[in-house]
């Protein structure tokens, strides 16, 4: 790490130049070939999927995405003249259009059914010839251009499904924001404007560099539309913070009598050390995600790891390399004249955070009962949360999705949202007949508003035909009444009618591929917890030498986690002080966003646990005084750990105002993590609990410390920041058992 950190510092101009001219290259490149980001679920085994696969097999014309063009009379009723002038043409447009397969009227016959009781809504079914992941975005837009055309002073239209979805506009970013936030709290923490700059350079560099290569590699890798989103999010957050890691290093070096080039070999050799396990450990969890086997989440892991490999990278090389350049100018002015006259002015060891770490050593049972019993009474919604997928009822309310919603939960109820499929192969008039039985059962669950009349499409494969039709829940696609209500048809209502006509009929549509995926990533949620878990409890056990400290880690992470998600909990699904968020309707966690923020969150809180430990372990190899480690280790990061936390909140933060659900559910998961997890974990309970722990911190087996490689994190330099004759309080015992 020396070599490296020499290396970038002497040169110095060549480093800056690779990294941008990387940039240059790499953003006009992806400029030039755009992204291809796709949202793609390959639930194999699933009846949404088998349901899926028999129509792409059999009846292709019927296997691509079905759009609903939602028309809305503003007086009188959708059948007068001045509705249907306006409605018909453009409907005829919408059938000339090359991905579309066929448009069904609700005045034509087919149709019937499509136009509300009282008169005033509408809907065409808009059947398309492929999926809604292989419709382009500008496609997309012209599809909901052309049906929107239809607008003037006697109709509104509006466009509902998977397509349309595409053609919202993008929320707005919060990485700006959040940039100016970062500058602002820089600012105030090194007090000077080339110290505060430097993390927003380096993270901002290696974020164009990251973010260029994930829209290039989404031509090769399927990766979800917000992958991009979400790996600014998480880039901006962990690379500042990494960089102001570095930078604090350097400060604390010049301050100590260190020349510049020295103190920047010494940063990369102790913090820099700290920064590249902590990136190791966010990847780690990132990519554990592959050990769930649903391949929508491959490539937002994917994305998510190149991101924060990248502001690694940049950290350990640009960053140096960036500081070699302003040299002193790091520092603020009165400390920057001190070291030019030769004297040395340190900031007072004796702090707020030295007090306070003093406090948590002479008392550690009751700040860890404390800081215990608020972590878990802020985690009490967790166990209530309900795993689902949100609607379009949860669309920012100036998109055409959400007003399509509104327009058809208004005219028809909010089940004419997200409609089951009834799906079936025929092969003789017995199996017909077992279909039309089923579908009557189906249409008579109380639930249940109505059915649709069979469609009988010539099968491409083995003769017969595939038969279809539509039911219509009463609830909308995110109530629990029409996931009990597809749960019931599949294990009740469809076998009970089926009786011996030997058909096989499947419950598929949009409502049951997003059940069935929940249903897949829960059941394998446990399998890569563990994975997560084990994987970064053994590299911490390699980093510290102890058992003690990475399974505290492992277990403190886990309650960090948890107690996010009682805060997304209360206020997505539960509406606690949701207005004050933004969030105007409330309904269940989306299924993968547990499963994204639980990796993310377990590597940003390992990030925390590492700089505060790295820190505790270079004092105990120093003073052999697990007690005065503590101390002094909390005493020399907390002020950092605490500016760092605060850069991450409001990065975070920031992003709950873009008004995408996904990303605002991120956005106030992630800051209230990070907020929990370094204002309460890491400055209070784990000191109380490596107090109580005592010098057991530090144990190893013999025969797994000749096994597990020697990784060093503390580096190899020598410089106290604290007074060595720093009183410590006297050893307290722990009670039996703890």
């Amino acid at each position: 790490m020396r070599k490296l950190a020499r290396t970038c510092v002497d040169h110095r101009r060549v480093v800056v130049a690779a990294w941008v001219i990387a940039l240059i290259a790499l953003t006009a490149i992806k400029s030039s070939v755009g992204s291809d980001f796709r949202d793609s679920f390959n639930l194999s085994g699933t009846p949404s999927f088998d349901a899926q696969h028999l129509l792409q097999e059999s009846a292709p014309s019927a296997a691509g995405d079905t759009e609903q063009v939602v028309i809305a009379a503003k007086q009188g009723t959708v059948d007068s003249p001045a509705v249907r002038g306006a409605v018909g043409p453009m409907l005829a447009r919408l059938a000339k259009l090359p991905d579309v397969a066929s448009v069904v009227s609700p005045y034509d016959k087919l149709g019937a059914g499509q136009i509300s009781a009282d008169g005033k809504v509408a809907f065409a079914k808009l059947n398309l010839t492929k999926d809604a992941i292989k419709i382009l975005v500008p496609e997309a837009k012209h599809i909901v251009s052309v049906a929107r055309s239809a607008n003037g002073p006697a109709v509104e239209v509006e466009v509902a499904g998977q397509v349309a979805e595409q053609s919202n506009p993008m929320a707005a970013s919060g990485t700006i924001f959040g940039g100016i936030a970062a500058l602002l709290i820089l600012f105030v923490v090194f007090g000077s404007a080339l110290a505060a700059v430097m993390p927003l350079v380096t993270t901002g560099i290696a974020l164009g560099v990251g973010t260029a290569v994930i829209g290039l590699l989404s031509h090769a890798i399927t990766m979800a539309s917000f992958s991009s989103e979400l790996s600014l999010l998480i880039g901006l957050g962990v690379g500042v913070d990494y960089a102001l890691f570095i930078v604090t290093r350097t400060r604390q070096g010049i301050q100590h009598g260190r020349d510049v080039p020295d103190a920047i070999v010494d940063a990369l050799d102790t913090s820099g050390r700290a920064v590249m396990f902590a990136g190791i450990t966010v990847c780690i969890a990132l990519l554990g995600m592959f050990a769930l086997g649903v391949s929508f989440l491959y490539g937002v892991a994917i994305a998510a790891s190149i991101t924060v490999a990248f502001t690694v990278l940049a950290a350990l090389t640009l960053l140096p390399a960036l500081l070699g350049f302003v040299k002193t100018m790091v520092l603020p002015r009165r400390q920057r004249k001190a070291h030019g006259a030769g004297t040395l002015e340190r900031p007072n060891p004796q702090g707020f955070w030295f007090r306070w770490s003093g406090a948590i050593s002479r008392r550690p049972i009751v700040f860890a009962a404390i800081a215990l019993l608020l972590m878990l009474a802020i985690a009490i919604p967790f166990l209530s949360m309900r795993i689902g997928s949100s609607d379009a009822g949860s669309d920012p309310s100036n998109t055409t999705t959400r007003k399509a919603y509104d327009l058809l939960a208004k005219g028809f109820g909010p089940g004419y949202n997200g409609p089951l499929l009834l799906i079936a192969k025929i092969d003789n008039a017995a199996q017909k007949a077992g279909f039309d039985r089923i579908r009557a059962a189906v249409a008579g669950n109380p639930d249940v508003v109505t059915s649709t009349p069979p469609a009988f499409i010539p099968s491409k494969v083995g003769g017969g035909s595939v038969a279809i039709a539509d039911v219509y829940p009463k609830g909308s696609p995110q109530d629990v009444s029409t996931t009990n209500l597809l749960h019931e048809l599949r294990n009740h209502t469809v076998p009970d009618a089926t009786g011996s006509s030997g058909v096989d009929v499947l419950v598929g549509g949009q409502t049951a591929i997003f059940e069935d995926f929940n249903h897949v990533l829960s059941a394998k949620l446990p399998l890569f917890i563990g994975v997560v878990v084990l994987l970064s409890f053994l590299l911490l056990t390699a980093v510290f030498r102890s058992l003690v400290i990475p399974a505290m880690a492992a277990v403190m992470n886990l309650l960090s986690a948890v107690a996010a998600f009682g805060v997304i909990t209360a206020v997505f699904q539960d509406g606690f002080a949701a207005g004050l968020f933004g969030v105007d309707k409330t309904g269940p966690i989306i299924a993968f966003v547990p499963v994204l923020m639980f990796a993310i969150l377990f590597g940003l809180s390992m990030d925390y646990e590492v700089f505060l430990v790295t820190r505790i372990y270079e004092e105990w190899h120093r003073t052999g005084d697990n007690r005065a480690a503590i101390t002094r280790g909390l005493a020399a990061t907390g002020r950092t750990i605490t500016a760092a936390a605060l850069i991450m909140i409001l990065v975070f933060g920031a992003f709950i105002l873009g008004g995408e659900r996904i990303i605002e559910l991120f956005g106030l998961g992630l800051a209230s993590a990070v907020a929990l997890d370094a204002l309460i974990v890491r400055s209070a309970l784990v000191p109380a609990l490596m107090n109580l722990t005592g010098d057991a911190n530090w144990k190893l087996p013999r025969f797994l410390d000749r096994i597990l490689p020697h990784l060093n994190v503390e580096g190899s330099v020598d410089y106290d920041d604290d007074p060595p004759a720093a009183p410590v309080a006297p050893a307290v015992e722990a009670p039996a058992g703890a």
